[in-house]
């Protein structure tokens, strides 16, 4: 508004000292201004046109182009999305251990899991209780699954509470609506047995299937990619 207003004046005084200098011109008797100050009054009225109707609506070269987006912002805090991502890359190592039937891989990684589950920032989820209750359950049995992987020797029982734990995990997003990456659900749909489905989480749409992996005997490696994202579990602000 006053940028607008100051051109405005930077036209109108200009226009007023020259129409002073043409009244002194055709009535001698009234007092006016010198030829001098007519010249700066016509030369501030014409910089006054060009600022206002010609430079104004360039805009200049800075403002060419479309205006960037507005940055994402979080419903979380920080530390709350830094654990539960710290949690989800513990959880996909895991995952990746089942793919290979790396035993060893799904113990260390487990462990982390463990401990990601225990720095989980939940203590600002309690300024909405209803919320906070809620989640609470999931996360309890998503911990005693963890311990069972931990725990059972047999890798086939190892991927049933796989199946568990990602359920679990599954309900946790979507309760807390973690809003810090895309997670995508994904579906064997003969991961028990042959008839039974099985479901992990995913931080991509490619599919390496935990429950099958790379060296199933009896279906061979060419089962990895048995199954696909069932739901997209996205938060995220766009």
């Amino acid at each position: 508004m006053l940028k607008n207003v100051i051109e405005i004046m930077g036209i109108v005084l200009p226009a007023i000292i020259i129409l002073l200098g043409v009244v002194r011109i055709f009535l001698k008797k009234t007092k006016g201004v010198n030829g001098l100050t007519i010249f700066f009054a016509i030369l501030l009225l014409v910089v006054g046109f060009l600022q206002m109707f010609v430079f104004s609506k360039s805009g200049g070269s800075n403002n060419s182009g479309p205006k960037p987006p507005p940055l994402a912002v979080s419903k979380h805090s920080e530390a709350f999305n830094l654990s539960m991502g710290t949690l989800l890359s513990a959880y996909y190592e895991m995952t990746e251990g089942f793919v290979n039937w790396d035993t060893t891989n799904i113990i260390s990684s487990g462990n982390k899991l463990k401990i990601a589950f225990e720095k989980l920032e939940l203590e600002e989820i309690k300024k909405d209780s209803l919320i906070y209750q809620t989640v609470l359950d999931p996360v309890s049995n998503a911990k005693n699954e963890l311990a069972a992987i931990l725990a059972d020797p047999s890798l086939a029982e190892k991927r049933g509470s796989l199946n568990i734990l990602s359920d679990n995990l599954r309900n946790i997003l979507v309760i807390v609506k973690y809003d810090g990456a895309k997670v995508y659900w994904q579906e064997c749909p003969m991961a028990f047995d042959g008839d039974r489905p099985g479901n992990w989480l995913s931080n991509t749409k490619a599919v390496r299937n935990p429950y099958l992996g790379t060296k199933d005997p009896t279906y061979g490696s060419s089962m990895l990619e048995c199954g696909g994202p069932k739901d997209t579990i996205n938060f995220v602000v766009q």
